[in-house]
């Protein structure tokens, strides 16, 4: 059952969705269980609603931007015996397809309102989607108030301005009539700490590893603890975005399943969570794997675990651990160990743990990055060089001599004690897909702040006292020119205040009208 009835998935999206709404046979999930998961979308699809996304994509952190080619799907599967049935169980997902990244968000939309639809069946998902008819737009940085079935759920998606690391409280708010309300507190993190205790010592090595883009594979007993891990692993770099496929449930049956497990060539930039025994035998290739035993909450954090051989793994009954024969280009840090090892025993609550260890992820990912912040900013032209009768000046190339010379003064030596080789690891980056995506989203940015200032440089000019000084073609071949200008500050949201283009807009008319009669006429009618 598809609802709305008039949502059109293709039928290699259908097979992919089916196939990854229910965890594998082995998996022995009884009772309800949540999980995620995340598939290409078929290519030539028509994009509805883009426009209206991009818009409020803008505003968002780079790790909550939309991702065109994939769809996130989050389940709600249940499995229960029931006589009644011919195979003994009752066993059915109810399944929510999204291109938003917001897990928690609907995580709890599902908790509330899978039990309920199957007892009631279709009718009750009809009113579901009536109450979300409802919602506001999902504009980051507002409290967002979403009716759902009796439930207000209030949340806030974060914005590109909040500081990292900081989550503005949503207040509930006593409600005066029937309605009860519940405060999100994130829209999408997962709990950090709860998925890394079972790899608890190897924290820093797999930010190493996701930050360089290698490939991991996650090998858990069930798509709860595959996807929880994988979605972990990808926000333990943030406020970087992890640029390469991330897929938190894998099946065999997926329709890149050949792609990313063939011999023939190194194993792909991806992390892939899965829980099929057969990829004990098909991933034993890739270079790292780690394997995890149900997530319980830890009364003692897991001994003092080696890193272990991958020829060690051999089946999905291996010990839990990681296996690689990475080494780390950074020392390790024992003193986040102590911290979150202390809370443990002072049974500090899971959410505290998780706290300490997201600050800890997010001040070692901004020691790294911003020594490259700081040499890609001196790559742009200065303002000077900005002049309103030339194309704007184009940024420098990325030298990465240049910057390596950077870091002997101005290194992540300046915000972190650790120790380590540093260089290497920059090198290695640089290499990345991680170093690509960030690169290229840095250099858009730059790129848009030169298009402003040379908007602004034009608008500071006497254009109609030029316009006099110049024959009439000349005198069109600006006005077109500025119209387009126009259009790019609209089309590619060019962050220009809009009294700059209020002025433009007076300069383009007041040039047009000092113009003879029927150029004025042509110019007037092509408009925009």
């Amino acid at each position: 059952v598809i609802y709305p009835p008039h949502s059109k998935l293709t039928d290699k999206e259908k097979t992919n969705i089916c196939y990854l709404s229910f965890p594998d046979s082995n998996s022995g999930c009884i009772g309800d269980t949540q999980f995620c998961f995340r598939f290409r979308r078929s290519p030539g699809r028509k994009v509805s609603l883009c426009c209206f996304l991009d818009q409020l994509d803008k505003d968002l952190p780079v790790y909550l931007k939309k991702d065109s080619a994939y769809y996130y799907g989050y389940v709600y599967f249940r499995q229960v015996r029931d006589k009644s049935l011919k195979r003994g169980y009752f066993q059915k997902s109810l399944v929510l397809i999204s291109k938003l990244p917001y897990v928690h968000l609907f995580r709890t939309m599902l908790k509330q309102i899978a039990p309920e639809y199957f007892e009631k069946s279709e009718a009750f998902l009809e009113a579901v989607c009536s109450d979300i008819d409802h919602w506001p737009p999902p504009v980051p940085g507002k409290v967002l108030q979403l009716p759902l079935m009796g439930l207000i759920m209030k949340l806030r998606i974060p914005t590109y301005r909040d500081k990292p690391g900081t989550t503005p409280i949503v207040q509930n708010m006593h409600q005066a009539d029937a309605q009860i309300s519940l405060a999100l507190p994130t829209v999408h993190e997962v709990d950090l700490f709860r998925c890394f205790c079972p790899v608890f010592f190897h924290i820093q090595m797999l930010w190493e590893l996701v930050l360089l883009g290698e490939p991991l594979v996650v090998m858990a007993p069930s798509p709860a603890e595959s996807s929880e891990t994988v979605l972990a692993l990808v926000s333990c770099i943030s406020p970087l975005k992890y640029c390469s496929d991330f897929r938190p449930y894998f099946t065999i049956h997926d329709s890149e399943f050949k792609e990313y497990t063939t011999r023939t060539q190194a194993p792909p930039s991806v992390i892939l969570g899965v829980t099929n025994p057969f990829f004990a035998k098909t991933l034993q290739h890739w270079p790292h794997i780690i394997r995890i035993g149900d997530i319980k909450l830890p009364g003692e954090v897991p001994k003092q675990v080696k890193v272990k051989k991958l020829k060690n793994l051999k089946t999905l009954d291996s010990k839990p651990g990681v296996y690689t024969s990475y080494k780390p280009y950074l020392n390790k840090d024992e003193e986040i160990v102590k911290q979150l090892q202390k809370g443990v025993q002072q049974k500090r609550p899971t959410e505290a743990q998780s706290v300490i260890l997201r600050r800890y992820f997010l001040e070692l990912t901004e020691s790294f990055i911003i020594p490259l912040e700081r040499y890609v900013a001196s790559l742009m032209p200065l303002q000077k060089c900005i002049s309103p009768w030339k194309s704007p000046p184009q940024l420098r190339q990325f030298s990465q001599d240049d910057f390596m010379k950077t870091l002997e003064k101005a290194g992540p030596q300046l915000t972190s004690g650790l120790k380590g080789d540093w260089i290497g690891l920059y090198r290695h980056f640089l290499k990345s897909p991680n170093f690509d995506g960030w690169f290229r989203s840095r250099q858009k940015e730059m790129t848009q702040k030169l298009e402003a200032l040379h908007l602004e440089a034009l608008c500071n000019e006497n254009l109609v006292f030029w316009s006099q000084e110049h024959t009439e073609v000349e005198t069109v071949d600006l006005v077109l020119k500025l119209k387009n200008k126009l259009l790019q500050a609209d089309r590619e949201h060019l962050p220009v205040k809009t009294d700059t283009l209020k002025k433009l807009q007076t300069h383009i008319n007041d040039i047009i009208l000092a113009l003879p009669d029927d150029l004025q006429d042509i110019l007037l009618k092509t408009g925009t």
